[in-house]
């Protein structure tokens, strides 16, 4: 399958089966911004879920947090993004298109052959206003990365949940950017969800720990079910790094567009706290009673991108195979991803024992899963709509399964049946779901 033909249709998949839909689509569409549908919404959530586990409730050193996408103006500047975080664009003064100017690598308009204008900084942080009054004074942010509310609130995490050095502090949250070049569908958007993480540690660790967050980084990705093939570590070259960094390591994709990050994890030093503590008149440290010492912490930054994961995780288990000389489209989603985790499907609707006893079934097992009742189709046809949507079971009730009590249970990469009785049922889908 062609790069360009399977991102074609990974598209078109997200809209026909309800997983993505172009933004504000009823009226012409916005560009670059893309709403989650029934099952996206789903998809994403399992996703965040999964990641919260792994980084925050199954360890004993990591806190998590939920700051405000709104923040004090002089929080950037501290930050450096008031006056740094800037790209360089040049605008085509033929067809007016805007471009960011280090993606450039000719002096004409990629797109008209246009002569260009002299690049001019851009700052990509969206300015908005609070109150009333649309002046100056009330000017906000809107953020453009969640990792400022975390270290804004390191002093209150410490003072409240007294954790010891090394520690942590998590949260998914929103960010926005004004990017010059957005595209790839969901892979670089304007408004978009990052799971990150600020790790603190004695400065003298921080290699240590450096290495210890990519390995552990690297294999949450792996246990999402994506093929080893299609992930990879690119350590940055000094020159990419941002002038604080000590160190930086993207973990990669090979999406159909190349190979590009989902996850950077970056060893930031020292440089944020040391920022708010000179701005804020607040000190930013970590008492060491073991050494009797206050130390500022380096940070180990692992941040990654929600959307660039429900992308990777949508391309990866996309899968297309023949039976009986038809094509079959399978999501070989990971199982604790899928939307949705059972179908029940009658295999005659006009039956209304079978219809009751489908209906009965589907409200018991919605008390452990996600499940979904549907009678809308031939049972081949609602086969392969589940296939489409990835979900890994499907229970069909037929005419036997009034008398016998059983129920035929599908298997969505295998399609092999298993008859299984009904007072069984939640026990065979937990034993292959949870």
């Amino acid at each position: 399958m062609k790069n360009n033909n399977l991102m074609e249709k990974i598209v078109s998949l997200c809209k026909r089966r309800g997983f993505i839909f172009q933004g504000s689509e009823a009226y012409g569409g916005l560009a670059n911004a893309w709403d989650y549908g029934p099952l996206g919404v789903e998809l994403k959530n399992n996703i965040k879920s999964a990641w919260w586990k792994n980084v925050v409730s199954q360890r004993g050193d990591i806190f998590g947090l939920d700051a405000a996408i709104f923040m004090h103006p002089d929080v950037w500047k501290a930050s450096g993004h008031a006056n740094n975080f800037t790209d360089n664009l040049v605008d085509c003064k033929n067809c007016k298109k805007r471009f960011k100017l280090d993606d450039l690598k000719i002096e004409k308009c990629p797109e008209c052959g246009g002569e260009l204008t002299q690049g001019k900084k851009f700052n990509l942080m969206l300015e908005t206003h609070l109150g009333p009054v649309d002046d100056s004074a009330a000017k906000v942010y809107l953020r453009p990365e969640t990792a400022q509310g975390i270290f804004v609130n390191f002093l209150n995490v410490l003072n409240s949940a007294r954790p010891k050095l090394p520690f942590g502090i998590a949260q998914i949250g929103k960010a926005f950017r004004n990017e010059i070049t957005p595209g790839n569908f969901i892979f670089r958007t304007r408004e978009f969800e990052q799971m990150e993480i600020e790790y603190f540690v004695n400065p003298k660790e921080a290699d240590k720990f450096h290495k210890n967050w990519i390995d552990e980084r690297f294999v949450w990705y792996k246990g999402l079910g994506i093929k080893d093939d299609n992930l990879r570590l690119r350590v940055h070259e000094k020159d990419e790094l941002a002038h604080y960094a000590k160190g930086c390591t993207d973990i990669e994709y090979k999406f159909p567009f190349g190979w590009s990050e989902l996850e950077g994890i970056a060893n930031r030093g020292d440089f944020d706290l040391k920022q708010h503590s000179e701005h804020s008149a607040k000190t930013f440290e970590y008492f060491n009673t073991a050494d009797n010492e206050k130390v500022v912490p380096y940070v180990i930054e692992p941040s990654g991108g929600v959307d660039r994961t429900v992308l990777a995780v949508l391309v990866d288990s996309y899968h297309e195979e023949k039976v009986k000389e038809q094509i079959r489209v399978v999501l070989k989603l990971d199982k604790k991803l899928a939307p949705i985790k059972v179908a029940v499907l009658p295999l005659l609707k006009k039956n209304s024992d079978i219809v009751k006893m489908s209906h009965a079934i589907t409200d018991d097992l919605k008390t452990c899963f996600t499940v979904k009742y549907n009678d809308t189709a031939s049972i081949g046809k609602l086969y392969r709509r589940q296939d489409e949507v990835g979900t890994p079971y499907c229970v069909t009730v037929d005419v036997d399964s009034l008398t016998d009590k059983k129920v035929t249970i599908r298997d969505r990469d295998t399609m092999a049946q298993d008859r299984v009785g009904i007072d069984n049922l939640k026990n065979y889908l937990f034993e292959r779901l949870i």
